[in-house]
């Protein structure tokens, strides 16, 4: 090799590397798929090695392709501490972090804190990612990001945001139609609406686990907000942490003495990310929200039963 690669050649393989395809990367950097294939085929050449395998599925990192990536990463790290540094990122919050999030925790707590905060950051803007699965910060879909699991392996910064309780909850409807509910051997006869099982975004979602009986699930679905509308409509009881339940009667708590299980939200960022001000920023936010509102994710019973396990 007898020049070094030039940095926008790096940004096509690194956006190619994360999307696997032409036409995702192409949309990433906003330009044709063919002009990321040319870029590409230069930079392989450029470099004498193969980085991508291709098939119809799309474009798979060679061996050679995960040993630049690394280094590429570096660089592409540098590259935003500059912009950040020469637009005066450093002093002010300003530009664009975009913030994966589990769907309800999205919508129901974290949307609303945001419109107060980006009235007090008038130069910084969210992309809110609320969907049934977490943001893949591996691939920089994010670049924060809330979650049920912990990395255990790359450079991210990590913090326990919350932990959280899930309680039992049926609709006053269901509860008037079926058998009285006093303790908990009496779920085994009633209906409960979950996650579709080979849909679940974490393991951390089998909450139904805690039971200790295989129950009857009457209706599956990918997010928990439906999960909340069909409990809501009757379908069967649920379960679900505090600020899932909105306060309008629909739902009511069952049981309401009984912690059935325990969760933690984790707030992950990689390294080179959480320097940047912007980042940062919205990190602290969650943060500081997080710890002054316990009762978003905490109230009533004290004591787990015999059969729920506790997960940190």
């Amino acid at each position: 090799m007898k020049t070094l690669p030039e940095w926008t050649d790096l940004r096509f393989f690194l956006e190619l590397a994360r999307a696997g395809t032409l036409s995702g990367a192409s949309r990433g950097l906003q330009v044709e798929h063919t002009t990321v294939a040319r870029r590409i085929d230069r930079l392989e050449v450029q470099l004498g090695s193969t980085l991508f395998d291709r098939s119809r599925e799309g474009y798979e990192l060679t061996e050679m392709g995960l040993a630049l990536l690394p280094h590429a990463e570096v660089m592409e790290s540098a590259a935003l501490a500059a912009q950040d540094q020469l637009s005066g990122n450093q002093v002010e919050v300003r530009g664009v972090v975009r913030l994966g999030v589990p769907e309800v925790l999205g919508v129901r707590v974290i949307t609303p804190l945001l419109a107060r905060f980006l009235g007090e950051h008038p130069d910084l803007s969210i992309d809110l990612l609320v969907q049934p699965r977490f943001a893949n910060l591996a691939n920089r879909e994010a670049d924060l990001g809330v979650t049920l699991d912990a990395p255990s392996t790359g450079r991210y910064m990590v913090t326990r945001l919350a932990s959280f309780r899930l309680y039992l909850y049926g609709a006053p409807d269901y509860l008037a139609r079926h058998p009285p509910i006093v303790r908990q051997s009496d779920l085994a006869t009633h209906d409960f609406v979950d996650y579709v099982q080979d849909r679940l975004a974490s393991n951390e979602l089998n909450f139904l686990d805690a039971l200790g009986f295989t129950p009857r699930r009457r209706l599956c679905c990918t997010g928990m907000m439906a999960q909340a509308e069909a409990a809501a409509a009757g379908l069967g009881l649920m379960f679900a942490p505090p600020y899932v339940i909105a306060n309008d009667g629909r739902l009511v708590p069952v049981l309401q003495d009984v912690v059935f299980a325990e969760r933690a939200y984790w707030m992950v960022a990689p390294v080179d990310l959480y320097r940047l001000p912007r980042v940062r920023a919205v990190w602290n936010l969650l943060r500081e929200y997080a710890d002054a509102q316990p009762e978003l994710f905490v109230h009533g019973g004290t004591a787990l039963p015999l059969r729920a396990k506790r997960k940190a």
